[in-house]
């Protein structure tokens, strides 16, 4: 009985913290830019910057991140020479989605065609990372003639993520909800700082990642219940779409670092190329995960020349 009343009490703590933390973070980290009605009624947050009658560049982040993050790697750097829109993914930062099926690529490109219509852009470079990586393919494919080229950081191609999406699948269920609601949050806020230094490995971490990322948005239950339904349904998503990249057309350039254990390039990127000729692969020595960060001029220059091209 004890022990059911201290377990009890921990949950209770936890939820009190974590409806605190969340009102904190959202008053340390607050929309910067503009709402867009997309997909439904629900409300897209956007960020533009540059130039308006240049080349429209649309970042998309990766899992667990927002707009913010690609904007500290990559915002100021191309918004020298293009139109940059940066985008909160469907559920993330502070846009919204659809229940259910919002998770999946499909689906999120959807919204990005129509948030694309909103905007007046008819065809656009984008450039993602990782899972945004794998949703700017699944653009590329549902709709071809919008997408003037493709700049790929680290993506998801190809099935073989089985265990991280299990884990990502069961946590995304009603008693990962109370989890969320509960303990996520103040163990969120401890492992941050760790696990991001881990996702930059081999290379070092900006010294104001987390702040300037606002990495902690992530950690308020609904986004983290989001992002865990994201990448547990990645597996399924790439089985799906791993058979249709004979058909890409859209000429694509894709940077993965040899040392990426999240998205081994023999895995992932180097097989797209095999079954895309538009494909071209830069495998980087020493690098990992984080590309658009440790080498943000080479992906600058991969930007420039699609849009020479475009």
């Amino acid at each position: 009985m004890t022990t059911l009343i201290v377990i009890v009490a921990v949950f209770c703590a936890g939820a009190v913290v974590t409806v605190i933390g969340t009102w904190v973070i959202g008053r340390r980290h607050r929309p910067r830019g503009r709402f867009i009605d997309a997909g439904g009624g629900f409300r897209q947050h956007i960020v533009e910057i540059g130039d308006p009658a240049k080349t429209p560049v649309v970042m998309l982040h990766g899992a667990g991140a927002n707009l913010e993050e690609m904007n500290l790697a990559l915002g100021k750097r191309l918004a020298a020479r293009h139109r940059v829109i940066l985008v909160d993914r469907p559920g993330f930062g502070f846009s919204t989605r659809k229940r259910g099926e919002g998770s999946s690529p499909t689906y999120q490109a959807g919204v990005l065609r129509e948030l694309l219509d909103r905007l007046g852009i008819d065809r656009a470079i984008l450039v993602g990372h990782s899972w945004g990586g794998t949703l700017a393919l699944t653009f590329a494919l549902d709709f071809p003639q919008r997408a003037a080229g493709l700049v790929l950081i680290a993506p998801a191609t190809h099935p073989g993520l089985w265990s991280l999406s299990a884990v990502n699948t069961a946590l995304a269920t009603p008693l990962g909800s109370l989890f969320a609601r509960t303990l996520a949050l103040p163990f969120g806020v401890l492992l941050m700082w760790p696990g991001s230094r881990t996702a930059f490995l081999p290379q070092v971490i900006p010294p104001r990642y987390v702040k300037d990322s606002a990495a902690m948005l992530v950690l308020r239950p609904p986004t983290l219940m989001n992002n865990w339904a994201d990448v547990g349904c990645l597996e399924e998503a790439l089985e799906q779409q791993a058979g249709r990249y004979g058909a890409l057309k859209v000429p694509t350039i894709v940077f993965n670092g040899d040392k990426d254990l999240l998205v081994p390039p023999e895995k992932h990127a180097l097989k797209l190329a095999a079954a895309a000729p538009c494909v071209t692969v830069n495998v980087l020595p020493g690098f990992g995960h984080m590309l658009h960060h440790a080498a943000a001029d080479r992906i600058a220059a991969a930007v420039a020349q699609l849009a020479a091209g475009a």
